[in-house]
């Protein structure tokens, strides 16, 4: 699987994510834990795909949530917390609505992925993946919004709300068009692309820094609704 990528794949989807990193760093406003956390982690998960720890989906499943578990046990623990939730409430919200362009060439790796046979047509734009549409009006919502200052932020949540949903509607096909037992999708071509380097940092890093990204954002627009 490794070999078989075209290299402009690689390289495509490998900037994608050092674009993603940038965008996150700066919503942070370059503060040192979390480009140290997002380093270790890239890092690690880097590390543990290239090797093929996560290629053996079908012999140990057992393995595969630790692409994903921790990111996500790191994002509840931010909103649970006091100390994580001021520091959410620190994040530049006009980054965290220009990053979500990354998600253009997401979309584009996936479908070349599936061109290579990598993952089932029904992760990508070409089947029921419409989260391109996200990366696509990403730049227009921040141009109205934060340059222009004509779109209210009304509309600003309402489009961080769908385009989180079209975020869930992917990753929920992707997991059930994983090689394990409860697989829904993707028979005919099961979604082992993820599994391996450099993609599996989409699902252990891509996707979280979106997700956070998104409901940041809801969290922050419904306190600001709640204070006006």
């Amino acid at each position: 699987m490794l070999h078989t990528i075209p290299l402009y794949v690689t390289l495509v989807f490998v900037v994608t994510v050092l674009v993603t990193l940038y965008f996150f760093i700066n919503a942070t406003h370059n503060t040192r834990w979390p480009k140290t956390v997002a380093a270790v982690w890239i890092g690690l998960q880097a590390t543990l795909a290239y090797n093929g720890f996560y290629a053996v989906a079908r012999m140990h499943p057992e393995r595969v949530p630790l692409a994903v578990a921790p990111a996500f046990v790191l994002i509840a623990g931010l909103f649970f917390t006091q100390r994580g939730r001021q520091w959410l409430d620190g994040l530049d919200l006009k980054t965290l609505t220009l990053l979500h362009v990354v998600r253009i060439p997401v979309e584009l790796s996936l479908f070349w992925l599936f061109g290579q046979k990598a993952i089932p047509e029904i992760m990508t734009f070409a089947g029921r993946n419409f989260d391109i549409l996200a990366g696509l009006t990403a730049p227009v919502v921040y141009y109205l919004a934060f340059v222009r200052k004509t779109l209210s932020n009304k509309w600003v949540l309402a489009w961080n709300v769908a385009a989180l949903v079209l975020l869930v509607n992917i990753v929920v096909t992707a997991i059930l068009s994983l090689p394990m037992p409860f697989q829904q999708f993707g028979f005919e071509q099961p979604n082992v692309g993820v599994l391996y380097f450099p993609f599996v940092l989409l699902p252990s890093f891509v996707v979280p820094v979106v997700f956070l990204a998104h409901v940041t954002a809801i969290r922050r627009l419904l306190k600001n609704r709640t204070a006006n």
